[in-house]
């Protein structure tokens, strides 16, 4: 808490001999007159107060009436000796205490700052911060996924050197974790003896790290890890870097599904907030969405929920004697399309998920091929599928009415949205007696609560213990299972 620049401190130093002979003249008049009342005592020699009551001579107290001495204690002699800081302290404390340095560990001074296996963007801009924070160097754990390698284009930065061949040259580098601290994400390399820190975000499991001495950590219940750094950075006052800010903000951004995920606190939203203020971003959305593009070329690191969520906007419609409420409109694009169909037992319990927990009337994600420069559109209810039949008349459905190939239509903005703002306004609306679909046959309350799967690599969102319907083949069936999202 020391700060030699604090105004209260040089006052405190220009009369700390003063100080200390009025308080000892004043306790040595009390005791003179036997009065034990302390009325008017200084406040801030509060903790020491009994020990200048019954002060014998320079540094002993009185035991009891008998009149026998002991040495002050250790505990007394700081207490006393602090007298003057503790005083001018808590004079500031109806103030905003602006000018007092916050803890800081030396021990992360020169630390190499690593993450998980499974590297992903959280993790790698975790570490940037803090080397930057704390004075170190930040490491790779493996590999690094597209999102991230986009994030490191967008923001000019240079790609940080693999723990392994820092290790080579520093051995005994101090170690600290970032964004895990289970040794089934540790990266081989690194020696337990060598960890002096953990900074993270998610639960404590059986394979947490352990140690033989203490270390610094800083565990907090909030959607991202650099959120964590970011918020310290402001709490100490100091300003990341512009392309520190970047890398934090799509950190941020990336594991809290755009705000949107289970995870997501009120700090995230602020960080969030005031990230995008220090990196200068005028469109937050824009970034968002050229982001999970960058993300959805690897595919294997998308969640059903992230597929669903990723890039979605809602559209609100209140037509005179029409449709009244919101359609949802989700797109992913990609390389291979192929493998997100394979997904569709996913998908569409997701989309059904999404759709009722939001409101929409009606939802759709449409699988785009940017190679190819044809799409998809996933159905995942009987109003989708009118809607869609209406907005697309030449698109094809499967005979499972699952899935709508929409031919070389492509962009959201310019061939998806104009169609079904079309056809509402020309007067669609829900069709009465629709047959049950998977969206209309499914409770919300029994598609389970998302959470974080702790043990996945990528950090999915699952839903537990969920009834779902499953679209087959032929037939709609529910199945009690549980809903990888």
């Amino acid at each position: 808490f020391y700060n030699s620049s604090l105004p209260f401190v040089h006052s405190v130093r220009s009369s700390k001999q003063r100080k200390y002979r009025q308080i000892k003249h004043f306790h040595t008049e009390t005791m003179t007159s036997n009065n034990s009342s302390l009325v008017g005592r200084s406040a801030a020699a509060a903790g020491g107060a009994e020990a200048l009551r019954l002060q014998a001579g320079e540094d002993g107290k009185r035991y009891d009436d008998s009149g026998m001495v002991r040495k002050r204690t250790e505990v007394e002699k700081q207490v006393l000796s602090h007298v003057d800081q503790a005083e001018g302290i808590v004079k500031t404390l109806d103030n905003k205490l602006p000018e007092i340095d916050l803890f800081l560990p030396d021990v992360l001074k020169n630390a190499i700052f690593v993450g998980h296996l499974v590297t992903d963007l959280d993790s790698v801009a975790g570490a940037i911060g803090a080397a930057e924070l704390y004075g170190g160097t930040p490491a790779l754990a493996s590999h690094i996924n597209s999102e991230t390698m986009f994030a490191f284009q967008e923001w000019g930065l240079a790609m940080p050197m693999f723990i392994e061949d820092l290790l080579e040259e520093s051995p005994k580098a101090d170690i600290c974790l970032v964004d895990h601290q289970q040794t089934s994400q540790l990266n081989s390399s690194i020696s337990l003896e060598n960890i002096v820190g953990v900074i993270d975000h998610h639960a404590l499991q059986s394979k947490t790290i352990v140690t033989d001495k203490p270390i610094y950590i800083d565990i907090r219940p909030w959607g991202s890890m650099s959120t964590i750094i970011a918020h310290t950075f402001l709490t100490h006052k100091r300003r990341p870097s512009k392309p520190v800010a970047g890398m934090l903000l799509c950190a941020i951004l990336s594991d809290t599904l755009n705000l949107l995920g289970p995870t997501t606190t009120e700090w995230d939203r602020l960080v969030v907030a005031v990230l995008a203020d220090i990196a200068q971003v005028n469109d937050i959305q824009l970034l968002a969405s050229r982001q999970f593009k960058a993300k959805s070329r690897d595919l294997k690191s998308l969640s059903a929920v992230g597929l669903v969520n990723g890039d979605q906007k809602s559209f609100s419609y209140d037509h005179p004697g029409g449709f009244h409420g919101d359609v949802g409109f989700a797109v992913v694009e990609t390389t291979d399309d192929d493998v997100i169909m394979k997904r569709l037992d996913e998908l569409l319990p997701e989309m059904v998920a999404c759709k009722k927990d939001r409101g929409y009337g009606c939802l759709f994600l449409a699988v785009v091929n940017i190679v190819k420069l044809r799409s998809q559109l996933l159905i995942c209810g009987a109003a989708e599928q009118s809607l869609a039949q209406r907005a697309f008349p030449d698109g094809k459905l499967n005979e499972e009415g699952s899935v709508m190939d929409l031919g070389s239509r492509v962009s959201r903005k310019k061939d998806f949205i104009p169609s079904v703002t079309s056809s509402i306004n020309k007067g669609w609306v829900k069709p009465k007696n629709m047959q049950r679909g998977l969206s209309a046959t499914v409770d919300l309350s029994t598609m389970g609560e998302l959470e974080v799967d702790p043990s996945d690599p990528y950090g999915q969102v699952k839903r537990r213990a969920s009834s779902i319907i499953e679209m087959d083949a032929k037939k709609l069936k529910v199945l009690e299972i549980e809903a990888s999202a």
